[in-house]
């Protein structure tokens, strides 16, 4: 059962509405079902995060909540306007930032904002003033009178971003913002994500990148077979899966030996002068391995506790690895 997301509070005693909502959203092409029955709930001003193979439905499930396509089924609701029934006033709430750059690449960095605060309807002074500021605050000044086909793949997506922003959304769509782009450029662009969430900005993201959602999201779901098979915290969705455990190591072999006796369920390592024990890592049992070690008079030399990461719970959930950005960067 995927764990649900609570709204926040107002202050008023009343539940914030949420910046996102959907509940039994479906679609499908022809016999092929790409989403089946999905629920969300996403608080403003935070971080979303879907992870999922490729097919697994994510960039319909955008394309569906941005207005782009229509659903078969089932209800959203973004920035408190139906989709189905208010698509402009979504639209106007929204920017959306697909897989691929949406930058013309055979004009400059600063047509190219001046051409989206047109299509905003920005006046011509107030279209300039906010496309510099944009093009400052993404590192683009000395790069914005040059052609955007001449930029490095990270300055395309910084570009593309600011151009997103032109309108003042208050939700953003990212649909794997960073495929493709080397770590520094990625690490770049997390950062840039994190200032859109501290100025109140709530973003969805869909990654196959899970160090990406590991650092962003505040809450992650794994959609599989259009479906969500499992929803929460990143450290709710480690919990989930088995592997986690509480390694002891000792310098003595003697209290190596008596906390092989004094602990249960432990895996020796003899060589080492390790102990292994299963362990959700959660606080309680880590204090009943401490707790029996000083009742019997053993002090461990080093003590570490290792859960899944979520690589172990994607592949878990879903039967896929996915992409690890540390072993494409040596590839």
């Amino acid at each position: 059962m995927p764990v649900s997301v609570m709204s926040t509070s107002n202050g008023g005693g009343r539940p914030s509405p949420p910046a996102i909502s959907a509940v039994g959203l479906r679609k499908a092409y022809g016999d092929k079902t790409v989403l089946d029955g999905i629920d969300l709930h996403i608080p403003e001003g935070s971080v979303f995060a879907l992870l999922g193979p490729n097919g697994a439905g994510k960039t319909t499930a955008v394309k569906i909540l941005s207005t782009l396509i229509g659903a078969d089924g089932g209800q959203a609701q973004v920035a408190g306007h139906d989709v189905a029934t208010a698509p402009d006033g979504v639209r106007a709430a929204i920017g959306v930032t697909g897989q691929f750059s949406a930058v013309d690449g055979l004009i400059t960095g600063e047509e190219n904002m001046r051409l989206m605060a047109d299509l905003n309807h920005l006046s011509r002074s107030r279209g300039k003033q906010v496309a510099d500021e944009l093009l400052k605050r993404f590192d683009l000044v000395d790069a914005a009178g040059k052609p955007v086909q001449s930029y490095s793949g990270g300055m395309k997506r910084r570009l593309d971003i600011a151009m997103t922003l032109i309108g003042g959304p208050r939700i953003i769509f990212l649909d794997e913002p960073t495929t493709g782009l080397d770590p520094r450029s990625r690490h770049n662009m997390w950062q840039i994500i994190r200032e859109l969430v501290s100025d109140g900005v709530t973003v969805f993201l869909t990654t196959q990148y899970l160090e990406e959602a590991d650092e962003l999201a505040d809450r992650i779901a794994v959609l599989n077979d259009g479906r969500i098979v499992a929803e929460g915290t990143a450290e709710d969705l480690k919990r989930m899966v088995p592997g986690g455990h509480i390694r002891l190591r000792f310098t003595d072999p003697s209290a190596y030996r008596s906390a092989a006796t004094a602990l249960r369920e432990v895996q020796r390592d003899d060589e080492a002068l390790a102990l292994q024990i299963p362990s959700g890592g959660s606080q309680r049992e880590l204090r009943s391995v401490l707790d029996r070690l000083d009742a019997a008079g053993i002090e461990a030399d080093e003590l570490t506790v290792h859960t899944p990461d979520l690589d172990d719970v994607f592949f878990a959930l879903t039967g896929s690895h996915v992409a690890n950005p540390a072993k494409e960067a040596v590839r």
